[in-house]
């Protein structure tokens, strides 16, 4: 249905208001919610149809490619040798395979279709004659919006009331500056409202907007992550490893004249179990997951694998306003100098402000009013909000008898030039402002024009917004987990120290004019502009490009920066940022740009989800660290086994079990129980191959220690050996999990999730009933079972140990590292 749009014929130029209204059967009143509901079974929802895939193609997509490939030629390979029992198992295995990577991706899936739906874009609307909010997707033709500085333009709308809009729609059309568009201009869904404020018509929604006929002409190339990178160096790490051990395996043996199609079969299965298959398939469910507990605690991921970024933070540039600050202006008392009293002073300022708009501003100037019915004498007649190039509001007004005049109110320093005081009017008044600086408030200046006469100053309204009660303790906290905030304002510099000195942020503030002056965002930052930003606890007097310029200073010097936002001209910073926050009450281009979008007030939910990212990572870099040890350990150990003992240490049907029993508790590690780092965390493919390596290594001589007991020792029959060997490694397999899981002892807290608990003591429960009873494989006595359980605890140990002495040489190594670095920078800076 979606796209059924009334057709504008390339003559909407062409066309006036009025018709418009009368071609949508509407008027500037806007629809009922009834005429809304049956125009949105009419046309559709204002979306794009998205191409969803048949979940039973998908399901079967799982049997196709280089792993089932290799699985299925094994299957073969068992049915023409005639190893029936094998190729039963195999087929399991496939179907598993399939199963579980099918689960995880609907999991991961649902996980991110839900974020969405959470950062829907919404849309003022007026519906039975009453301005609201409503979700964008519930806009139809004929509907009358409101557009303002920052948002995304829900539909394609043509412009009915207002002084202008300034739009960016180069993501539609490659103009590179924003074009001005008037009443009776069309607006394309999508483009981005940089200034001013409008009243329009929406005229089509969904497949029927410009946007929507060209949507499918367009498609964007992302660019791989630090995440994606990290995956595949490890998947290809492990895929080498076992080819060329499996290579070497089978030139061995088929000199030695074993049989050609049991050997390729073998080798092949063992290939498969060895290659980490479901790796990529796990991390993304383990963000996944994790980005539902985040949205929990008011904080949406717009991707995934930002998760990573926000794991590393080690600088936050932290908005004043609304994020340190409780974002509820209050109305101190007014410095009166034109205005024959405070009542008349912000009488003015109610008059260029805007109700409807909802700015905080505006709203604490409107609340100051001691009579609110004092307006109902005025009509503003044009309104030109505020913007951050203007820095000011104006109306036009007329009173009840016809006499017109113009207010402004704004920053005092851009009203006092509008007025072009003498010099000893602009001293008073900058005197008045520093003094109200220093006690913490905020001031605006407000004017009045008379027709035909030049603007007169009137006085200024001071405001104060209080620290969050929480702001402080948050920002200590912050501090402990290695995160350094900046505070970033666009306040005066006696104000933002003011605040910093409230909030133990310290008082080196400085002027982004005294690192970057005048300086354009494209010019490349000199490193001792760089260094002089990393030493700066914050910023005053910030503008959007400044913000930009700060992340690429703190960038420039091996930071991983996360920057917040809320307004149209941020959405540079929030992209360059590693982590770009939009902050509670964003707008929808911040909203966009973000990898994080608050919706919640304060520092506090920033700093709860830094250690649930935190957590996530710990999580993803543990199950690595499992899986490249799995993988050494048995690859390894086979080959080598088969190598010098010439013979099979386990059966094909071993290495599926192994690989089916070693997967089930993998799935419950994104609900795992981590330790929290301290510091910001980043892949470090060294220490996670080290630690890999050790741990594999010491496996393949705990296994051979046990292959000699069974052997020697015990006597067993090769069967029976197996059978030994296959128990020990399923074994120590999860018993190694519990290792790797922790950079302290795998005894100490915190201690590993129920429900990886249960799991890896049921999948041990049923190895040893494998044995015991003699399923599938030659039955051991339960003595022997009792033996390998307490052989591979002790052994547990001693890989526990090992561990925490390879951490503490990696930590030791690394703060030497660190040291040269920074004498390196020194050393650098002082020539």
């Amino acid at each position: 249905m979606t796209g059924n749009n009334p057709e504008t014929g390339g003559q909407g130029k062409s066309l006036s208001s009025e018709e418009w209204f009368h071609r949508l059967s509407t008027d500037p009143k806007g629809l009922t919610s009834t005429e809304a509901a049956q125009r949105r079974q009419r046309y559709g929802p204002n979306a794009l149809d998205e191409k969803r895939e048949n979940p039973w193609v998908k399901f079967l997509g799982f049997f196709w490619g280089p792993i089932p490939w290799m699985i299925e030629a094994a299957a073969v390979l068992s049915a023409i040798v005639g190893h029936w029992v094998d190729l039963v198992i195999i087929l399991v295995m496939l179907v598993f395979n399939a199963v579980v990577g099918f689960w995880q991706e609907h999991q991961a899936a649902n996980a991110v279709e839900a974020l969405k739906k959470q950062l829907a874009l919404k849309a003022r609307v007026r519906r039975d004659g009453q301005w609201t909010e409503a979700d964008a997707v519930d806009l139809v033709p004929g509907d009358i919006v409101r557009l303002r500085l920052g948002d995304i333009i829900p539909a394609d709308v043509v412009l009915v009331e207002g002084e202008y809009l300034s739009v960016d729609q180069s993501a539609l059309t490659g103009e590179s500056l924003p074009v001005d568009k008037r009443t009776g201009d069309e607006a394309y869904s999508s483009a981005i409202a940089r200034q001013g404020e409008m009243v329009a018509l929406v005229t089509a929604t969904g497949a029927g907007t410009y946007f929507g006929r060209t949507a499918r002409l367009v498609s964007t190339a992302r660019p791989v992550s630090h995440f994606q990178k990290a995956v595949l160096t490890i998947g290809d790490y492990l895929i080498y490893l076992s080819l060329g051990l499996a290579a070497a395996l089978l030139l061995t043996m088929l000199v030695r004249g074993e049989p050609i199609l049991t050997l390729f079969q073998f080798a092949l299965i063992l290939v498969v179990a060895a290659i980490p298959v479901a790796m990529p398939a796990v991390l993304s469910v383990t963000m996944a997951i994790g980005a539902v507990v985040l949205a929990r605690k008011k904080a949406i991921l717009t991707r995934l694998d930002s998760i990573e970024e926000m794991a590393g933070m080690d600088i936050l540039c932290s908005d004043k306003t609304g994020t340190l600050t409780q974002n509820r202006l209050t109305l101190g008392e007014p410095a009166l100098f034109g205005a024959k009293d405070a009542g008349e002073l912000i009488l003015a300022g109610a008059l260029a402000s805007k109700a409807e708009d909802r700015d905080a501003i505006d709203l604490a100037v409107l609340d100051g009013l001691e009579d609110p019915a004092a307006l109902q004498g005025y009509q503003q007649t044009r309104f030109v909000p505020f913007d951050p190039v203007r820095k000011r509001t104006e109306a036009e007004v007329r009173e009840a008898h016809g006499h017109g005049f113009k207010v402004s109110k704004g920053a005092p320093q851009v009203i006092l030039e509008l007025c072009e005081p003498p010099e000893e009017l602009a001293h008073r008044v900058e005197a008045r402002v520093n003094e109200f600086a220093g006690k913490g408030y905020r001031t605006l200046g407000v004017a009045r024009q008379e027709t035909g006469k030049g603007w007169e100053f009137l006085g200024l309204l001071p405001l104060f917004d209080p620290p969050r009660e929480d702001s402080a303790e948050t920002i200590a906290e912050a501090g402990k987990h290695g995160i350094q905030v900046k505070m970033v304002t666009g306040d005066n510099l006696a104000i933002a120290r003011q605040t910093a000195g409230e909030l133990g942020l310290g008082t080196n503030i400085h002027t982004a004019g005294e690192f970057f002056g005048d300086a354009t965002a494209d010019e490349v930052i000199k490193p001792r502009t760089a260094a002089a930003v990393e030493t700066a606890e914050g910023f005053a007097q910030v503008f959007p490009e400044h913000k930009f310029q700060i992340v690429e200073a703190l960038q420039s010097r091996g930071h991983i920066v996360g920057m917040t936002g809320d307004g149209v001209n941020d959405a540079p910073a929030l992209k360059q940022a590693n982590t770009g926050i939009a902050v509670s009450g964003a707008t929808d281009a911040a909203r966009a740009a973000a990898a994080l979008v608050l919706t919640a007030p304060g520092l506090s939910v920033i700093v709860q989800a830094v250690e649930t990212a935190r957590t996530i990572f710990e999580r993803m870099n543990s199950y690595a660290i499992y899986r490249i040890t799995e993988t050494i350990r048995i690859m390894f150990f086979v080959v080598a086994a088969m190598m010098v003992f010439k013979f099979y240490p386990i059966t094909t049907v071993m290495i599926i079990l192994l690989a089916l029993l070693n997967d089930l508790p993998i799935l419950t590690i994104a609900y795992d129980n981590t330790w929290l780092d301290p510091k910001p965390v980043r892949w470090d493919m060294r220490r996670i191959l080290t630690i890999s390596t050790v741990l594999g290594l010491i496996g393949v001589v705990e296994t051979f220690g046990i292959l000699v007991i069974a052997k020697d020792w015990f006597h067993l029959s090769a069967e029976q050996i197996q059978s030994f060997i296959y128990l020990k490694l399923a074994v120590a397999g999860h018993l190694t999990l519990f290792v790797a899981r922790t950079r302290k002892s795998f005894l100490s807290r915190p201690y590993p999730a129920p429900i990886l608990l249960a799991a890896v003591v049921g999948t041990q429960l049923l190895a040893a009933l494998i044995v015991g009873f003699g399923w599938l494989v030659a039955p051991i006595p339960w003595r022997y079972v009792a033996f390998v359980w307490i052989y591979c605890l002790v052994w547990v140990f001693i890989e526990d140990r090992a561990k925490l002495q390879v951490y503490r040489h990696l930590e030791l190594g690394g703060r030497h590292h660190r040291r040269f670095l920074g004498r390196l920078q020194e050393s650098l800076h002082s020539h």
